[in-house]
């Protein structure tokens, strides 16, 4: 069953997750996984493909947006409206909603800053997750 994480984050900015977005992307791929980050629109999707490449000045993550991938066993891939292929095990949601293929990861990591508009979403996909019986933990991460 897919274990869902939620990352409550200090501030209220959505650069500020797209931030922490990328840093579990790093660590996930360090350990081997393969991960799938899922935005909320086109924009966020670029955005979120110029960080990835420019967030840490020692990290290096091959990715790709999930339609331009060549290869679709690349570890790391983003985008907002196509479904990933069956081989991602952590499933990144920047998005508003539950995306409907969640289900196939092993995990799912929610991003949950202080805008009011955020927490208000994150409550609802917390209680679908809850009222399905899926495991859900809780982690808040402080600044620094």
């Amino acid at each position: 069953m897919t274990q869902v994480d939620f990352y409550l984050l200090p501030g209220d900015g959505l650069q500020q997750r797209m931030q922490f977005a990328c840093r579990l992307t790093d660590k996930a791929y360090r350990l081997g996984h393969r991960v799938y980050l899922h935005t909320e629109s086109a924009q966020q999707t670029q955005q979120l493909d110029d960080l990835l490449w420019t967030f840490q000045q020692n990290s290096f993550i091959p990715h790709a947006i999930h339609r331009d991938a060549g290869d679709p066993r690349l570890a790391v891939q983003l985008g907002h409206d196509s479904e990933p292929d069956a081989s991602h095990q952590v499933l990144i949601n920047l998005a508003a909603d539950v995306p409907l293929f969640f289900s196939r990861f092993e995990r799912v990591a929610e991003l949950v800053n202080g805008e009011d508009k955020v927490r208000r979403q994150s409550r609802k996909r917390y209680s679908f997750y809850k009222e399905r019986g899926y495991p859900l933990r809780t982690h808040e991460i402080k600044k620094g």
